[in-house]
């Protein structure tokens, strides 16, 4: 089994930045792609960026492309996601999750394992 711990989460203004991270523990040699989603009040969890079990590859939702960065440290078995030019439409929960398997996909369905998310909050 796979355990999965975000922090960094929090209160920022419109414009400013937070980095969020998400430590993996247990079986973490069975973990290839990690990814972020996110949940606001109301609507479905969304997908916001991937990162390969190398960190070699990326991607994101067009509604955060060159705002965020996703980024991985194995040795820590921890990914990053370092947000900056936050807007009031981030305002969400933010899960981090990981599957078995490499490539990625955009449903929540196709990841295995998730973390019980980290709230994130912009104010104008």
């Amino acid at each position: 089994q796979v355990q999965l711990v975000e922090s960094g989460g929090g209160l920022v203004q419109a414009g400013g930045s937070l980095r969020l991270s998400c430590a993996a523990s247990g079986r973490t040699f069975s973990i290839y792609t990690m990814v972020w989603f996110r949940q606001a009040p109301g609507k479905e969890r969304e997908f916001v960026a991937a990162i390969s079990w190398s960190g070699g590859s990326t991607s994101y939702a067009d509604s955060v492309k060159g705002r965020f960065t996703i980024s991985r440290d194995n040795a820590k078995d921890t990914v990053y996601l370092q947000m900056n030019s936050l807007k009031l439409e981030d305002t969400a929960v933010y899960y981090c999750a990981a599957r078995r398997s490499g490539g990625w996909g955009y449903a929540v369905s196709e990841y295995h394992y998730w973390g019980q998310g980290t709230q994130v909050t912009v104010s104008s």
